[in-house]
């Protein structure tokens, strides 16, 4: 690069409380991945449709994760829209896996208490992803500040 060259600089992302906000939005989501996939695999067989929807929800938030891991903060208002579906349809699916857990119908893989409960446990899951990402977004990661290289960290180029 040239001497005058310039350095593109993301000085929100340098703060501890986007640092961590990052991790928190993060893990919420990959943890939000396993429980859909222990729900998903767990009742595979007594799944009525919409298989498609969970596993594309589920590659969804891994995607997501990993970009967002790369600051891309873009993507928080996405994530916390697919929290608000997958939140809906938590809190509508978990007691219809509790009525499975009677007499008379065949088990899951994995028993339909078990699967309501970690239904349900994805509802407050999603909450906390809402609420994190909402405040993620607002730290504003995107914002760039264009530095010559041969200039302090305090000097802007002037436009």
């Amino acid at each position: 690069m040239a001497q005058g060259a310039t350095v593109i600089e993301h000085p929100n992302r340098d703060k501890a409380a986007s640092r961590t906000m990052r991790a928190i939005v993060v893990v919420l989501m990959l943890v939000s991945a396993a429980l859909l996939f222990v729900v998903t695999a767990g009742g595979w067989s007594k799944i009525q449709g919409a298989k498609a929807v969970q596993v594309g929800m589920l590659v969804l938030y891994l995607v997501l994760a990993f970009y967002i891991a790369r600051w891309r903060s873009g993507l928080l208002p996405v994530a916390a829209a697919l929290a608000i579906v997958l939140a809906m349809f938590a809190a509508i699916s978990g007691p219809e896996w509790f009525a499975r857990d009677q007499p008379g119908f065949s088990d899951p893989a994995l028993g339909a208490g078990i699967l309501g409960v970690l239904t349900l446990v994805l509802v407050p899951v999603q909450v906390l992803l809402i609420i994190f990402a909402a405040q993620g977004f607002t730290q504003r990661w995107s914002v760039e500040v264009e530095r010559g290289r041969d200039r302090g960290p305090g000097s802007a180029r002037p436009a």
